[in-house]
């Protein structure tokens, strides 16, 4: 797989059970951004299943989103990929930022990690990340390794500071300071990752890779060069791009979508038992996607794929357009 000329977008699923009206907005916003692509002549669109966590599988689930996707008229230019057979490729991505004195293996249990943050007095938030306390940076003390992680507070410190102004708002900047981006829907944003997240997990103590590193080697090996995703993802967005630029890979355009969320205001997901879209009548499911995404109706359509079409033509005019 090499990086390809154009546009590449894609659509990302774990197969942790089937589609919901959350994970069809995700996939309805990235195909019709891809559609919409290069003044309206389209891009690539692949999918990729997410399955690097064997434990949270559900067997079948793959092929049920695939069948979803197919139903509703989102099918992909290429073969799915999935991640369970990339493991190969995450070890020779790991081995290099080994060799760059840029990840480190980790010996900390949760508890230790806890112990370490409540003796500097932090204080553990509801939804708010805890930085890793640094205890291994410097060594394992004779413990056994766990864990690998990305040294995010020596890559980020040897980066200048900021430039006081730019003639451009660039798509992303890396600087001692954190990382700046510029999400097409969010608009400007900022993390300190080095002390926000601090050193972030590449490979678990379970000998399973991090979301973090595969989607990133993964990106970049399908030359996937638009990321349109739901914003409960932005947050992760900082720590890709730290290791894109410590890989030497390109930094995708990334768009945050609006989430579906449930009526105690929490973000639709299958964890908390959000219901399989109704596949059995895909165009509403469409349709309600479509409504989350601030799309207009398509009053008098009937069919799926003039409806995709009449959603291609409005999606240029409702979020910015991919450069």
């Amino acid at each position: 797989m090499t990086a390809a000329a154009g546009y590449v977008g894609r659509f990302a699923p774990s197969p942790t059970g089937p589609l919901h009206a959350g994970s069809l907005v995700a996939a309805l916003a990235s195909w019709l951004d891809a559609r919409a692509a290069l003044g309206g002549r389209g891009g690539r669109w692949l999918v990729r299943i997410e399955d690097v966590d064997p434990p949270r599988c559900v067997p079948g689930a793959d092929e049920r989103i695939l069948a979803q996707l197919a139903r509703c008229g989102l099918l992909p230019d290429e073969q799915p990929l999935y991640q369970s057979t990339r493991g190969p490729r995450y070890q020779q991505a790991l081995d290099g930022l080994l060799h760059a004195g840029l990840a480190y293996p980790c010996a900390c249990t949760r508890r230790d990690i806890e112990a370490a943050l409540q003796a500097q007095g932090l204080v553990h938030e509801r939804h708010v990340e805890r930085p890793y306390p640094g205890t291994c940076r410097h060594g394992l003390g004779g413990r056994t390794p766990r864990a690998w992680r990305f040294h995010t507070q020596r890559y980020q410190s040897k980066m200048p500071p900021a430039p006081i102004q730019q003639a451009q708002p660039a798509i992303y900047s890396i600087a001692s300071s954190g990382v700046s981006w510029t999400d097409r829907r969010l608009g400007p944003q900022f993390q300190d990752v080095a002390r926000q997240v601090g050193d972030f997990v590449l490979r678990r103590a379970d000998g399973l890779w991090a979301y973090q590193l595969a989607v990133v080697v993964d990106d970049a090996d399908q030359g996937v060069t638009h990321v349109v995703r739901g914003e409960d993802l932005a947050d992760n967005t900082p720590r890709q791009i730290l290791l894109q630029s410590a890989l030497g890979v390109p930094t995708p355009q990334y768009l945050h979508t609006p989430l579906v969320r449930a009526a105690d205001g929490e973000k639709l997901s299958k964890q908390h038992g959000a219901p399989p879209i109704d596949d059995s009548q895909p165009l509403q499911a469409l349709t309600n996607a479509a409504q989350v995404l601030g799309l207009p109706s398509p009053t008098g359509i009937t069919g799926i794929a003039d409806a995709l079409a009449f959603w291609v033509k409005a999606w240029p005019g409702t979020y910015n357009s991919p450069l």
